[in-house]
């Protein structure tokens, strides 16, 4: 599902990330931890589209198919809303809107039609518990409801592909533990694949595979060291 070869990030002379090298097959669940700077968010961002690596000669990224680095600015925005989800710490929902406009945001910039939208956004909100928050702005959820209006609204597209930062580091303990199950429970269910940067060890521990950052590299994959 995702191949990336000699991922090279720089910020002027900051070197982030050093040659990362990462396979993922469809359906896994992968964490990515490791301490604050080790490059896990850069990466994340790499993988997703929102951010190139440095070295685009000389490194390359496959996603479901494509070649990311030979689509056009207009193909790759279209490539990220057809097939790749996020999910933040911070849910990130427009507070204007109600829970199922926030939900419908990604499928409208797809062009779909707005009554297909609105009955797949119902159903993502109904399987998230969320069936009597449809018309409820951001600022009447708890924590938790924010987070799964914001899983919907990354599901609205049915991408190949979630990526999340710290999805529950915002949550109390009940909320994050509920989210983590989801994850799965979405796994099996859809069949995505999910790549989650997280600090909870928890949650890192749950996944298929938990890959281990440290100074701009991946140095264990379930605590083998790469070669």
């Amino acid at each position: 599902m995702i191949k990336a070869n000699n991922i090279h990030k720089h910020y002027s002379d900051l070197h982030v990330l050093k040659g990362v090298n990462l396979h993922i097959e469809e359906g896994e669940i992968v964490s990515i931890v490791g301490a604050s700077g080790a490059g896990k968010t850069t990466l994340l961002q790499i993988l997703g589209t929102l951010d190139k690596a440095t070295d685009l000669k000389e490194s390359s990224l496959t996603i479901n198919g494509s070649n990311i680095h030979m689509l056009s600015q207009k193909q790759l925005s279209r490539f990220r809303n057809e097939q790749l989800g996020f999910i933040f710490q911070f849910h990130q929902l427009l507070p204007e809107f109600t829970a199922l406009e926030n939900v419908c945001i990604p499928a409208f910039i797809k062009k779909t039609p707005k009554l297909e939208a609105e009955r797949r956004a119902k159903e993502l909100l109904d399987f998230l518990g969320l069936s009597h928050r449809y018309d409820h702005k951001p600022s009447e959820l708890s924590g938790g409801e924010q987070q799964r209006v914001a899983v919907a609204r990354a599901l609205i597209n049915n991408p190949k592909v979630l990526f999340a930062d710290e999805p529950s580091g915002n949550l109390d303990s009940e909320a994050a533990e509920n989210l983590h199950q989801l994850f799965f429970k979405l796994r099996d269910e859809f069949g995505q694949t999910f790549v989650i940067v997280t600090h909870n060890q928890e949650l890192a521990d749950m996944a298929d595979r938990k890959l281990v950052m440290v100074d701009g590299n991946i140095i264990q994959n379930f605590g083998k060291t790469i070669a």
